[in-house]
């Protein structure tokens, strides 16, 4: 059984050459990575792994010691700064490779994770993250759970002897929350040319922020619709209440929500934690693409930060400068392929920086890496309208994706595809 210590006896574990897993969402060990902050110096010599969602996970290891290694496949608003400077290794990874990286290819000396508390029959929840504690949870020498009397245990999720942790520290604070997006006009209309795409009985996966729950909010006269995601939010939570979600025509895992995380607030976590509604999967199975295209008219929605007129897709990068990180949007837009029925969206603003940008751009820079390629893309959407552009040649795409544009800019991307600026021209 776990021996019980103090959040400020965790970083006397560490010692120089171990790799330490961090987990993230709403697993992250709250109170043991402000013990961590403290007391720095322990921090030399350790490498941590951590999977740092953007807006959610916001600790930057490289802050610890300036001989403390990190590796990450998110950069966010926190570590950007060290992960430019090479402070912190990024790794660009979709996110079932990630689970397969830690699962097989790394050594962890230590995994820590916020859990919900031990049960009845000596068993530990993973509550409402499972994501990728699974992958190293069996290989870890060390095992310190930050158990939480608030966490839900979640009783439609993996279950763990209590005998796998090592150190056990008491928890009792709220649910880690992510603030909902404010929905813009501009949002909405993008939500409602998406809502046009689906049908009654579809299956979604669907991110976070203001475009996915416009998109959501505009899905209120869908009916029989299934969910199958990597996360979980406020919005899909009102539509399976009101029963438009109810995963009646799903043919693998039916009547079921399934998802990895919940990404909201503590009234989120508390109602997913508990309904018979929700069964959370690790990623290995959330992002299984074997998995995925055996559910039919499985319609996966991603967003972007720019498109080009070739159909490639940028979601990570800005200026050349790494903000986020490939995420699972790959797998899931595969998956939708190879479903039958299903389809791909990619649902962006025409226009950035207050009008001034716009994010269908003639060619991605040569300083910018493509997140998605041409040929995975199905579905473009913005403001302005829906274009399918799969199966279209070069001249009928280029066409369709300047026709849902900002009418501003929609000369301006016929002349520069038709006379190429050497510094937008990429090696592709």
């Amino acid at each position: 059984m776990a021996h019980w210590i103090e959040a400020e006896a965790v970083p006397d574990l560490l010692q120089e050459g171990m790799t330490v897993f961090i987990a993230g969402i709403t697993a992250e060990p709250a109170e043991i990575l402000q013990a961590l902050s403290e007391c720095g110096d322990k921090a030399a010599g350790v490498r941590f792994i951590a999977v740092s969602v953007p807006g959610t996970n916001c600790f930057d290891f490289a802050s610890l010691h300036p001989q403390a290694m990190t590796t990450v496949f998110f950069a966010t608003p926190e570590n950007r700064k060290s992960v430019a400077a090479g402070k912190v290794d990024f790794i660009p990874l979709q996110y079932r490779a990630i689970y397969d990286y830690l699962e097989n290819d790394l050594s962890i000396d230590m995994a820590i994770a916020q859990l919900p508390p031990i049960n009845k029959v000596a068993t530990v929840s993973h509550g409402v993250s499972v994501d990728f504690l699974p992958a190293v949870l069996d290989k870890a020498k060390i095992v310190v759970g930050e158990m939480n009397a608030r966490q839900p245990v979640a009783e439609n999720a993996p279950h763990f002897p209590a005998s796998r942790l090592t150190y056990a520290v008491a928890c009792d604070r709220q649910v880690k929350r992510v603030a909902d997006a404010p929905i813009t006009d501009t949002a909405r209309e993008i939500g409602r040319h998406v809502a046009e795409l689906i049908s009654d009985g579809d299956c979604i996966q669907i991110g976070i922020g203001a475009i996915p729950a416009a998109i959501l909010s505009a899905l209120a006269e869908k009916n029989d619709l299934g969910f199958h995601s990597g996360m979980i939010t406020g919005s899909v939570m009102e539509l399976i209440q009101f029963g438009n979600m109810n995963g009646v025509k799903k043919n693998i895992d039916n009547g079921k929500a399934v998802t990895g995380v919940t990404l909201g607030d503590e009234k989120l976590a508390n109602w997913a934690g508990t309904t018979a509604a929700v069964s959370f999967r690790p990623v290995n199975y959330t992002h299984d693409i074997c998995t995925i295209r055996n559910i039919d008219n499985f319609v996966s929605i991603n967003s972007a930060l720019e498109i080009d007129l070739f159909g490639q897709v940028n979601s990570d990068m800005l200026h050349g400068c790494q903000v986020s990180g490939t995420g699972g949007a790959i797998e899931m837009m595969r998956a939708a392929a190879l479903s039958k029925g299903g389809r791909s969206i990619v649902a962006l603003k025409a226009t950035a920086e207050r009008g001034q940008v716009s994010r269908i751009v003639p060619r991605l820079a040569a300083t910018t890496a493509t997140t998605v390629l041409r040929t995975d893309v199905d579905y473009v959407v913005t403001e302005y309208g829906a274009r399918r552009i799969r199966h279209l040649p070069l001249s009928a795409r280029l066409e369709a994706l300047i026709e849902i544009a900002h009418p501003n800019f929609r000369d301006w991307l016929r002349e520069e595809w038709q006379t190429p600026s050497p510094a937008t021209t990429a090696g592709r």
